[in-house]
């Protein structure tokens, strides 16, 4: 690297400088210098921000990290391109550090300014601009900061009705089957007594009790019938209890059926039970048995059922942990779709491809699933709430790679370049922010050292999250 002068006919040449007066232009030459660059780095993307850059002669390279990787934002020799520390007139509102990296590939002029000098001639020369300039910055970050929390509060807000929408159906089931419990509690208790007051003897008694408990038995064990097979035994069991003289046998039979009790064990019902008058009773007995257990079975059912979303929502929000710990995907991948659930609805198919070997990570957990959240609920709007949601995952060298695919239209090759934009969207006006990508991006690649791209083909759309098994392996790359 060398210095020369600085001439102000030749700044005068640069379209940045074109508009300056004679006294401005001689300043910049004070106040600046030439400087030659041989090919190869001038700065590095983090670095603190100490010159800001005018090409005069040669070619430069800007670029950007992406998912560890440096991605070329723009390569030119035109005369004139700015960069460097060009947001020092901020001051130290925000970070004053290199926001990308430059390189010349070529041997290369430039205008050098000392970042703190360049700040200085911007608010003397330019007041009115640099308000105007500061407006625009601050007010889209902040038009930003209210859209983006907005949207959290909106995804929030979905989440909740959807969870609730859950918890209440297995609740109002629990409450239900509890109510009709203790009616068939208080009916067996009645029958036994008119069982115990009856003809019954003692052994007859210990063996209709006997088969109470192995009707009991029998309920957990039941097999799963076809609608054509639960029919056939009805009509069996139907016409048994016909048979017995046992009223309304018919409204009786489906209970035993679901049971997974037969004639044949009917048949030794009838054969402890003598009196034809006491067998109506001892039938009604174990019906009663047999609904106490049915409706136990449902109330565990539906409180497992609750469980589960709840602890299905602590994982999704991820109550009592650290924010920044090793976690299993396949975990937040499931807590997530659960909380969806409800939004995924009935007509889309949900198709889980989790790789056998695929290790925990170190991660935000509860930004990632986030980043679940955004992309599934894309998935379902792609599809217009019917067809096919796959989620796989699978190991790629030193990364976990996670894909969220749907069924969909797909993504127009005009655009795709541009979905991660903030503010971006391509629903109705008032259906969207813009915001669910850009913030799936920024978790992904800024905060996780990751990368996040786009495949699409009509009827095949996949978002390919890919996550370093160890940020510090990625770092030293």
């Amino acid at each position: 690297m060398s210095a020369s002068s600085c001439e102000p006919e030749e700044l005068r040449t640069l379209f940045l400088f074109e508009q300056l007066t004679d006294p401005q232009l001689a300043e910049l030459c004070r106040e600046g210098r030439i400087e030659t660059i041989e090919p190869g780095p001038v700065y590095s993307e983090g670095d603190p921000a100490t010159c800001f850059y005018v090409l005069i002669d040669g070619a430069l390279v800007l670029s950007k990290l992406s998912g560890g990787e440096d991605l070329v934002v723009n390569r030119t020799s035109q005369r004139g391109v700015y960069a460097g520390a060009w947001q020092a007139y901020l001051g130290d509102r925000v970070p004053q550090t290199y926001q990308g990296s430059m390189r010349v590939t070529e041997r290369s002029r430039f205008f050098v300014l000392d970042a703190e000098c360049f700040a200085s001639i911007v608010r003397e020369w330019f007041p009115m601009a640099l308000h105007l300039l500061e407006g625009l910055f601050f007010g889209n970050q902040s038009t930003k900061q209210i859209v983006e929390q907005r949207e959290r509060l909106l995804a929030l807000g979905s989440l909740s009705a959807g969870l609730t929408h859950e918890l209440n159906n297995p609740a109002a089931a629990a409450v239900r089957a509890t109510s009709a419990l203790r009616d068939r509690v208080a009916h067996m208790r009645q029958k036994l007594a008119m069982i115990a007051g009856g003809t019954l003897d003692r052994g007859s008694m210990a063996h209709l009790v006997g088969l109470q408990n192995e009707a009991v038995e029998l309920v957990a064990k039941a097999p799963k019938l076809t609608a054509m097979e639960a029919s056939d035994r009805e009509d069996e069991l139907g016409e048994w209890f016909e048979d017995k003289g046992i009223g309304g046998g018919w409204d009786l039979a489906p209970t035993f059926v679901s049971a997974g009790l037969d004639v044949p064990w009917l048949d030794k019902v009838s054969a402890t039970v003598d009196d034809p008058r006491m067998l109506e009773g001892a039938i009604r007995w174990l019906n009663y048995t047999v609904e106490t257990e049915l409706l136990m079975n449902e109330i565990a059912d539906s409180t497992t059922r609750i469980s589960t979303l709840v602890e299905a929502a602590k994982q999704y929000s991820q109550m009592d942990r650290a924010p920044y710990r090793s976690v299993d995907v396949h975990e937040l991948l499931d807590s997530t779709l659960i909380m969806l659930g409800r939004k995924i609805g009935d007509d889309i198919r949900v198709v889980k491809e989790y790789g056998p070997a695929v290790p925990p990570i170190p991660a935000y957990a509860a930004e990632l699933n986030q980043v679940w959240t955004n992309l599934i609920d894309n998935a379902v709007q792609a599809m217009d709430g019917a067809g096919v949601l796959t989620v796989r995952t699978s190991v790629d060298e030193n990364r976990v790679q996670i894909e969220i695919c749907d069924t969909g239209p797909g993504v127009p090759q005009e655009i795709r370049s541009r979905i991660f934009e903030p503010f971006f969207t391509t629903k109705a006006v008032g259906e969207g922010t813009g915001l669910g990508l850009d913030i799936s991006w920024r978790i992904v690649v800024n905060k996780h050292q990751g990368d996040l791209r786009v495949v699409s083909e009509p009827g095949d759309t996949r978002f390919i999250v890919r996550l370093p098994v160890d940020p510090a392996t990625e770092e030293q790359l």
